[in-house]
């Protein structure tokens, strides 16, 4: 398998990650994916920069989300702006009893020094419906 290959391969076990930690409203398995010097952006707006921002938030906010349904996340385009940095782009749906939505992350990801992808600059961006 190539370089490229298997970093491909390891960026799309993150997302799945992503998509496990919010099924399950594991705070610290989605933070477990960050870097320390990580900035999110929420589909609603808020920004937070640095880690400690992005743990304080998720901790208050995910495991006390009111949604019931199914999320699913599904890399649709990798480009890699460095061998070390990846923008990624995420199709996430989310599916309940009562409807759904569906969301266009960005997600730029880099490599630390022992081979791990972490996110880093996120961009979590609803889909208007037509």
């Amino acid at each position: 398998m190539n370089t490229e290959t298997a970093d491909m391969k390891a960026i799309e076990e993150v997302v799945a990650a992503v998509e496990r930690s919010q099924r399950a409203k594991d705070a610290e398995g989605f933070l477990a994916l960050f870097h320390p010097d990580a900035l999110w952006t929420t589909a609603h707006g808020k920004v937070l920069i640095g880690f400690d921002a992005i743990a304080e938030f998720t901790r208050s906010v995910l495991p006390r989300s009111d949604w019931d349904g199914e999320v699913t996340y599904e890399v649709v385009h990798t480009q890699f702006l460095r061998p070390d940095v990846a923008a990624v782009k995420v199709r996430q749906v989310y599916r309940s009893d009562e409807g759904g939505s569906e969301g266009a992350p960005l997600y730029v990801m880099t490599k630390s020094d022992d081979g791990a992808w972490l996110l880093h600059a996120c961009q979590n961006t609803g889909v208007q419906a037509a």
